[in-house]
């Protein structure tokens, strides 16, 4: 009897995080059930356990037990590529895509408040909204005669599709500054890393919701975060670095370039498939596929890589090989791309100096003189704020700018990627961009093209052709 399974929740109204991570902590050492050990614990004894075992001597991963759930509301979507920069997290956020902003509805940085800037700041940004606001109805207006109500289709359902594509458009000219709510579900350990990241942040919107959510989670682990800090290191290594000699910025016409990838792809790949096939060394495996027929490696692949599953993932084999692009993207594209945290993703800072995207659909509503004046005055913004206030003056940046990234994932990742982000229902310019790295992966596995799970009712450029008047701005 007292050997039969049992799978329960250990009840987060009851238990407190702390105690249930001690309670999961202490199972390697005691042979009673869960719910005994957890009965036996109170606050001051969970806070002694974490104090020794976690704090004392760095047994860490308990602290991965302790789960909390973080509402963080009305902060900039700058200071959230910080906070949902941490890999071992989940996160929800308020969408450009479903929901409009308020003329007011965006952050005035503290840094700002003494300096003379300021009203230039304030205006700018209230010109880009009030702007977005009036290009939504032209915009609407446009969409509605070029995709008319479908037979079958409900005119609510047509209605809130026509909005949908009109707001797909029209955040291209919504600034980092705009305000957002965001839901974190985050471990101890994990959130101890990101406060050292918030904490040490250069903007100071960033380290108040670093200390304000460290008072929060306080409350409820009050133990486990105790130490959490800034990270010197961290505060002196995005710092600006003179350079002499360096090339001036020039956008290139290729906007997604595959940098690196590694040799012998495809072999590698099904080698370590029939690795996990066979009790034979790797060395062997490779060798083995090396002196493989065509037929027999397409019917290896096939076997790897035709998941019939829409919701099944490819397995873990496609993990052994990396490939890393140097990406120039508009920001809201990449505001999306940022969320893969699987990937790799070195950014650099948010400017007006790689020019800008026009949608198609801004000019063919008569709203093209309006958003250039809108991406010309925060242009001139951000320049006049930035020798003074580098990192602030990312905040008056509109999501139409293009930004630069370096992204490195596994193969496993980029078939995840791009099966969500080629979909009919994903943004255009995320769409175009998953497209791109379909066709880069094609050039370089092309045994395994067949699989790659992309959208082929479209291609890179039918979306430029179809969404985008030019890809880029001076």
């Amino acid at each position: 009897m007292g050997n039969k399974r049992q799978v329960y929740l250990l009840d987060p109204q009851e238990y407190s995080p702390e105690t249930i991570a001690v309670a999961f902590a202490k199972t390697s050492r005691s042979p009673e059930s869960f719910r005994q050990i957890a009965a036996e614990l109170n606050g001051t004894k969970s806070a002694e356990f974490n104090e020794k075992w976690v704090v004392g001597y760095g047994h860490s991963s308990v602290a991965e037990h302790a789960v909390l759930h973080i509402a963080v509301e009305n902060t900039s979507r700058l200071a959230c590529e910080c906070l949902e920069s941490n890999r071992l997290a989940s996160f929800t956020e308020k969408s450009t895509r479903y929901q409009t902003w308020d003329v007011d509805a965006f952050y005035i940085p503290e840094e700002l408040k003494p300096s003379q800037l300021l009203p230039e700041y304030v205006e700018t940004c209230q010109f880009l909204l009030n702007t977005y606001q009036s290009i939504i109805p032209a915009v609407i207006a446009h969409l509605a005669k070029e995709n008319p109500l479908s037979a079958d289709e409900k005119q609510s359902a047509w209605e809130r599709r026509i909005r949908g594509l009109a707001i797909d458009n029209c955040r291209f000219l919504l600034p980092s500054a705009v305000l957002a709510n965001v839901g974190v579900t985050i471990n101890a350990r994990a959130l101890e890393h990101a406060l050292a990241k918030m904490l040490s942040h250069p903007l100071e919107e960033v380290r108040q919701i670093g200390a304000e959510i460290k008072v929060c989670a306080t409350k409820s682990v009050p133990t486990l975060l105790k130490y959490a800090g800034a990270d010197e290191s961290l505060m002196t290594a995005i710092l600006p670095v003179s350079s002499p000699n360096l090339p001036t910025i020039s956008p290139e016409h290729d906007w997604c370039q595959l940098i690196y990838s590694e040799q012998n792809l495809e072999n590698r790949i099904l080698a370590a498939y029939y690795y996990r096939l066979h009790e034979i060394s790797y060395a062997q495996s490779l060798e083995w596929i090396h002196q493989a027929s065509s037929t027999e490696k397409t019917r290896l692949a096939g076997m790897l890589l035709q998941v019939k599953n829409p919701h099944s993932d490819p397995l873990r084999e496609l993990e052994h090989v990396y490939f890393t692009f140097d990406v120039l993207l508009d920001q809201g594209a990449y505001y999306e791309v940022k969320r893969h945290r699987m990937m790799t993703l070195t950014p650099q800072t948010l400017t007006s100096r790689q020019g800008y995207a026009l949608p198609k659909a801004i000019v063919h509503a008569d709203q093209e003189e309006l958003f250039c004046k809108a991406m010309a005055q925060a242009r001139e913004t951000y320049c006049h704020l930035a020798d003074q206030f580098p990192f602030v003056a990312s905040y008056v940046v509109p999501n139409a700018f293009n930004r630069r990234f370096l992204l490195t994932a596994n193969l496993r990742s980029l078939f995840h990627f791009i099966q969500l982000r080629s979909a009919p229902n994903a943004h255009f310019s995320v769409r175009r961009f998953a497209q791109r790295l379909s066709n880069e992966l094609n050039n370089v596995l092309p045994e395994f093209s067949q699989y790659l799970p992309v959208n082929h009712l479209e291609s890179e450029t039918q979306i430029e052709s179809t969404f985008f008047t030019e890809t880029m701005r001076g």
